[in-house]
């Protein structure tokens, strides 16, 4: 995350793009011991805006977290 406050864009695999929620979002993915974490974040010019972190257990991420962050967005934007 402070690279990302930083300024620093991370790719993959450490980040990856998630359009299904909008253009500006990505998933940071963080392998714990033994877990797997996700942050689902929005890279604006003066923030980095954490719309959800969630421990992964599946291959996609789950329809109800890309619904949340959906609603999340629209309201932040607002």
């Amino acid at each position: 995350m402070r690279k990302l406050q930083q300024g620093e864009k991370l790719t993959e695999p450490r980040s990856k793009p998630m359009t299904s929620i909008c253009t500006k979002c990505h998933e940071l993915i963080i392998v714990d011991k033994n877990k797997s974490w996700r942050i689902i974040y929005r890279l604006d010019d003066d923030a980095v805006v954490v719309l959800e972190v969630f421990e992964k257990k599946t291959k996609q991420t789950p329809k109800k977290i890309v619904d949340v962050c959906k609603i999340r967005i629209t309201h932040y934007d607002n």
